[in-house]
């Protein structure tokens, strides 16, 4: 047993080296605790001692820059020295008492825990004088003014709506040559679609976009249809596309078709009954809520909500009817920014506004709000729902409490609108309401106008381009303003500073490098079961292909130019080529003119009597002498009696 606890206790080092075991065998350490706190000890008071340097020091020179702006006073001078003298004095004091609390602080029952507590204590009271000055003193005062010329500014901005208004920069995406009629923008910002009187719907992405600007897909959804509405769903997977056919259509976000909704029957009288629109769409909207829900108004004289999980059948119909119960066609409809009201602008100058859940009766309507036969172009709520905005045929824009439906709050005129789309739009802060204007071709500048909401007061204009300005659109988000023109021009206005994302993130990318080496690749033809003897060698890389193919002068060989005039070098010229060319080339040649027959044939005479080969030899015998007919003077007619001339 003594014998196992001596191994136990002392293992053989080789064994316990190969076991793993080889640290059991060595001692612990030893800490001399009194050494430890004496150390700490000393450590705290230098640390306090140059504290308390530092302050006294700057004390120092603070007094003695006071003392150079005085002026020389013994009086003042002794004052001083005393001063400095109990500056001294204080600071000897104060070391004292450092080194007899320090002395004092062995007497206790535990040291560790007081040099602890110490310690922290004092990091933190560093730490926070840190966190209070970084770098320099700051002059006094500074931070005050800053804070004042921040709320200047604000208030600045909200004294003056102008400044809101992000018009310091734009670009300019080309998307025809015809009318741009919708425009549409996803609830994020990321992606446009432009629309136009060219039947193409394109598509632009700010993000995939560099300087170039130009589009990413362009399609025709709707043939030979103008396009008239173009709107993102809520949540920006779908977009709704409104054409001058009766058959709307939802697409997805790359311009893949979702459904179409159905053509109803035209020679049914009641719209109630029919399944779909029977005449040429108007507009169309998305539900602001219910991302399924759709609205579209026709020239059939009905509004009618959708679903775009059934395409076979509208939702419901509202049929707007004029003060003598007449139908009356609707040229603008949309929804309310809860979704619960739809209301729709009419041939007639009404605007009539309904429940969505019920669908016979208006609950308000408004009978002369535009004059009668013009068409109004646009309606749309305010932010806060309580104020609509119609912009109408009769160069009008009004604005309109609904629940004071019978008088506008307000109104401006003289703003000419020649197209069925012209809209009008709220800032992002409900506060500017802005509309464009058109022009005819060579009258001027379509501008962009910008009304201040409580007053109607014109706060600023923009003068787009040499046509009219047909759409506008003011996003939230993006803090810009897409704008779309009569000559084929989509443009956004935005600002660096006030604005976010969209514009700003293509402008700033360049222009992408075309490769024009591309030209000159072949076709690689893959034949994995070929002889050895005809497979081709496999293309390792695209760029040493075309690397080769540039040295190669047959491959890189720029075709000959084709022969102007007679050919020459061996090759023959333009008009020579084939026969065909040979004989059309001298038959434009030949000049003579064989309007007379006779005068052709004896044009010839004397050379077939100096060598005569076909005709001469077979009359030789019985006619050797030639004998032509007389030409008879055209004046023997007049003798004639009437029967006998010639009818011409």
């Amino acid at each position: 047993l003594l014998a196992d606890a001596e191994m136990l206790g002392a293992p053989d080092p080789e064994l316990a080296a190969t076991m793993g075991f080889s640290g059991f065998g060595k001692k612990a350490r030893t800490f001399d605790l009194e050494a430890m706190f004496e150390q700490t000890r000393r450590t705290a008071v230098e640390r306090s001692r140059k504290v308390l340097e530092a302050r006294e020091r700057e004390k120092e020179e603070q007094a003695e820059k006071e003392f150079r702006s005085r002026p020389t006073d013994p009086s003042a001078s002794a004052s001083s020295a005393t001063g400095a003298g109990s500056l001294l004095t204080q600071r000897e004091t104060v070391c004292g008492e450092s080194e007899d609390s320090s002395d004092e602080e062995l007497t206790g029952p535990s040291m560790q825990s007081q040099t602890s507590a110490q310690g922290p204590a004092e990091d933190t009271g560093d730490d926070d004088e840190d966190d209070e000055f970084i770098g320099p003193p700051l002059p006094p005062g500074f931070k005050d003014s800053d804070d004042d010329n921040d709320n200047d500014d604000t208030e600045e901005e909200d004294n003056n709506p102008i400044k809101k208004i992000p018009d310091s920069h734009e670009i300019t995406l080309q998307h025809g040559t015809k009318t741009v009629s919708a425009l549409g923008l996803d609830p994020s910002g990321a992606r446009l679609i432009t629309g136009g009187y060219d039947y193409d719907v394109k598509f632009w992405d700010f993000a995939g976009m560099d300087a170039s600007l130009q589009a990413f897909r362009s399609l025709q959804p709707c043939e030979c249809h103008q396009i008239k509405s173009l709107q993102y769903s809520s949540t920006g997977d779908v977009i709704l596309v409104v054409s001058g056919n009766s058959q709307a259509k939802v697409l997805d976000r790359d311009g893949f078709p979702v459904m179409e909704c159905i053509k109803g029957d035209q020679y049914i009288v009641d719209m109630t009954n029919t399944k779909g629109h029977t005449a040429m769409l108007n507009s169309g909207c998305w539900h602001p809520k219910i991302k399924e829900e759709f609205l579209t108004c026709s020239n059939d004289g009905t509004v009618r909500t959708w679903d775009v999980n059934n395409e076979k059948k509208h939702k419901s119909v509202f049929k707007p009817r004029s003060v003598q119960g007449k139908r009356v066609i609707p040229t603008t409809c949309t929804y309310s920014r809860d979704g619960k009201l739809i209301a729709a602008g009419c041939q007639d100058g009404s605007i009539q506004i309904w429940d969505r859940n019920m669908t016979v009766h208006t609950k308000f309507h408004c009978r002369q709000a535009h004059a009668p036969g013009t068409d109004t172009s646009c309606l749309t709520f305010s932010y806060d729902g309580t104020v609509l905005a119609s912009r109408g045929g009769d160069d009008t824009l009004k604005i309109w409490d609904i629940r004071q439906f019978k008088k506008p709050l307000n109104s401006a005129e003289r703003l000419p609108s020649f197209f069925p789309m012209t809209d009008c739009c709220f800032s992002p802060d409900d506060k500017i309401l802005v509309t464009g204007t058109s022009v005819k071709k060579g009258g001027g500048s379509g501008k962009l106008f910008f009304f201040y909401r409580e007053t109607f007061q014109k706060l600023y204009e923009i003068e787009v381009t040499d046509a009219s300005v047909v759409r506008c659109l003011w996003h939230p988000k993006l803090n810009q303003i897409m704008v779309g023109t009569g000559n084929g021009l989509a443009k956004v206005y935005y600002d660096p500073v006030k604005s976010q994302r969209g514009a700003k993130l293509c402008v700033v990318k360049t222009k992408r490098k075309e490769r024009q080496a591309e030209t000159l690749t072949q076709d690689y033809i893959i034949t994995p079961h070929a002889l050895p003897m005809f497979r081709e060698p496999r293309q390792r890389s695209t760029r040493k292909q075309l690397e080769k193919d540039r040295l190669d002068p047959m491959k890189s060989h720029k075709p000959e130019p084709p022969v102007a005039g007679p050919g020459r070098g061996g090759r023959v010229g333009t008009h020579g080529g084939t026969l065909s060319s040979y004989i059309v080339k001298n038959i434009a040649l030949d000049k003579t003119d064989d309007s007379n027959p006779r005068e052709a044939i004896l044009r010839h005479a004397k050379e077939a009597e100096e060598n005569p080969y076909w005709v001469a030899p077979a009359y030789a015998k019985t006619q050797p002498k030639t004998v032509f007919a007389e030409v008879e003077p055209e004046d023997d007619e007049t003798d004639k009696p009437e029967w006998k001339k010639r009818k011409i």
